[in-house]
């Protein structure tokens, strides 16, 4: 009995040291989960997940960028895009203000570079700037463009010694897309000096980039947008588009709109927003005036920024009906609610048609080919037709919806945003415009061009193929793309 109970005192201590070892495992977890929580789904900044309402559209224009290869595999290119950037830029008056993200002459092992945009931008800016010295020229930027502060960008110096506000996005206030990693980079890493520890490859310009970079690019956020702003000889005027002025980028497939009128005023103010939660002089916002009594516009445009181009395009996918015509052309989809949007629109008795870019090419590097290839074998498989562009180095960088209504009106949402996750979701920057037009006007024509052109097999050279030349049926990357689309553990 006695040694009974000696054991029975010797047992009583350990449940309290057991609760202790429970608590010190379950506070640090509790606290990550906290942080990671809290960054994952913050109020956002003021002026973000922006809808404007639709304004009357003047001078609205479509634009595009194409690519195609002979036969004998000579590359032929049809650009638009950045030829109307740079004459916004060289007939800009006293406002001059543009959003890009990808803005370098990085190249990667792409070894076939079709066009210098980086130093054409920043030369057109610079003698703009020289030549109306009363200019006043804002160039928003992602960090990326420095390799988190990795390296030097000498253009970007060059614009700051000319005169030009050059603002780099805190992306620390956006929302934190791969929380996996996040986490611990706002706990911990993102105290880590830029010049302490390894110099590693730099995966996209050659040389070398500290540990610290690597650190801040695994957060997986950006500031995507591509838009200008200039008030071209007196007249306000604007462009969103999924063109990037860079280098390696220089012969992908894009689109873009321009337009003026008040809308311009909604844009300018999304802009004056991520100057604003950067820390850095913004752009005088101006209000909107809609002054149209005397000729009103049949052509309507509005402003979306973040989560407010999902709401949109899903509402968009709804007003799909019997006998209308939806087509989507797009670099990424993985966007579960965009993908059942489209699988209901066309049970409903729309014509449904997509056309991907096949996730094979990445400036000189082979991608896996996810997501695309596995949603197609989704929407495949539901019935909804998918061809492939047929690249060839370059990337079918487009982001476009239209809707053709029975009606007669055209519905087209254009812009920087992909349709995933990352891009839909208040987590990256992002801005597109959706446009309401009369199937009759040019704009709507110019429209149903390019969709014909790039659905379009024959006559050669041909821009789309058979959704047989990417298909992949396989279940075991259709579950690595949900896994990756839902954690963010991903690039797209």
């Amino acid at each position: 009995m006695h040694t009974t109970m000696q054991n029975q005192k010797a047992d009583l201590p350990s449940l309290p040291v057991t609760r202790r070892k429970r608590w010190r495992l379950l506070l640090p977890l509790s606290v990550l989960a906290a942080v990671a929580g809290w960054h994952a789904c913050k109020p956002l900044p003021a002026g973000l997940d922006f809808a404007g309402p639709f304004r009357p559209a003047r001078d609205l224009r479509f634009l595009r960028d194409i690519t195609t290869t002979d036969p004998d595999g000579q590359r032929r290119f049809d650009q638009q895009i950045f030829d109307e950037v740079f004459a916004m830029i060289a007939e800009a008056e006293t406002r001059l203000v543009i959003d890009m993200f990808l803005f370098n002459d990085f190249t990667g092992k792409e070894d076939r570079i079709h066009r210098a945009l980086s130093r054409e931008l920043t030369d057109a800016i610079i003698a703009r700037r020289q030549a109306r010295p009363q200019l006043r020229c804002w160039l928003i930027t992602d960090p990326i463009n420095t390799w988190y502060g990795g390296l030097a960008a000498p253009h970007l110096d060059r614009l700051r010694a000319n005169g030009v506000t050059v603002v780099t996005t805190r992306l620390t206030a956006l929302r934190d897309s791969n929380p996996a990693h996040s986490v611990w980079w706002r706990l911990l890493l993102r105290f880590w000096p830029h010049r302490f520890g390894p110099m590693l490859p730099n995966p996209v310009a050659g040389g070398r980039v500290p540990l610290r970079s690597y650190f801040d690019l695994f957060n997986f956020k950006a500031n995507h947008r591509k838009t200008v702003i200039a008030d071209r000889q007196g007249v306000l005027t604007a462009l969103v588009t999924s063109a990037n002025p860079h280098d390696a980028s220089s012969a992908h497939h894009n689109v873009a709109a321009v337009f003026s009128g008040p809308a311009v005023a909604d844009l300018l103010a999304t802009e004056a927003a991520v100057c604003a939660l950067s820390g850095a002089p913004a752009p005088e916002v101006i209000a909107p005036v809609d002054a149209e009594a005397d000729a009103p516009s049949p052509l309507r445009i509005r402003v979306l920024t973040e989560r407010a181009v999902e709401r949109a395009v899903l509402g968009l996918l709804g007003r799909a009906q019997a006998e209308d015509t939806v087509t989507l052309a797009m670099f990424y989809l993985s966007s579960r609610p965009v993908v059942r949007a489209l699988k209901q629109a066309h049970r409903r008795g729309a014509v449904v048609r997509v056309v991907l870019d096949p996730n094979k090419d990445a400036f000189g590097r082979e991608k896996n080919g996810i997501p695309n290839r596995p949603v197609a074998a989704e929407l495949t498989a539901a019935g909804i037709p998918v061809r492939w562009v047929q690249t060839r180095g370059e990337q079918f960088h487009t982001k476009l919806l239209v809707l053709e209504s029975a009606g007669g009106e055209l519905s087209v949402i254009l812009g920087s945003s992909n349709y995933t996750r990352r891009n839909l979701r208040n987590l990256n920057l992002e801005t597109s415009v959706e446009i309401r037009a009369p199937r009759a006007a040019a704009f709507s024509t110019s429209i149903r061009d390019y969709l014909a052109l790039t659905w379009r097999a024959k006559p050669l050279p041909a821009i789309s193929g058979d959704y047989d030349t990417y298909a992949d049926p396989s279940r075991w990357r259709y579950l690595l793309y949900r896994l990756q689309e839902s954690t963010g553990l991903s690039t797209f």
